[in-house]
């Protein structure tokens, strides 16, 4: 999944899950596929080149659980250190306060 083109043709949900975990349907995972599924994840992050793709996996790291800091993550990259604080911001304020729409 490097930043060539080849691996994963879409970054969504399904294809990613598919991609790391080899399933789409993570209540299959046993903790040992999961913990399997999270370190390929973590490699896939550390090689990507591009910075949307980069910025997506470290997304899904984030909403597992297992997604380095933003400073730590995106350390060469300013902008998407940034834009990982500020998802990190929304999120907690989504699960603080819950959607202000409701």
């Amino acid at each position: 999944m490097g930043g060539d083109g080849a691996g994963l043709a879409l970054m969504d949900l399904d294809a990613l899950f598919l991609h790391f975990f080899e399933t789409e349907d993570p209540s299959t995972l046993t903790q040992e596929d999961f913990a399997l599924g999270i370190e390929r994840l973590r490699v896939g992050f550390e090689v990507e080149r591009d910075p949307g793709r980069k910025f997506a996996l470290w997304t899904l790291l984030e909403t597992l659980g297992h997604a380095p800091l933003p400073a730590d993550a995106f350390a060469k990259h300013p902008q998407l250190k940034v834009a990982a604080e500020e998802y990190l911001k929304a999120a907690f304020r989504l699960e603080r306060f819950g959607d202000p729409e409701e």
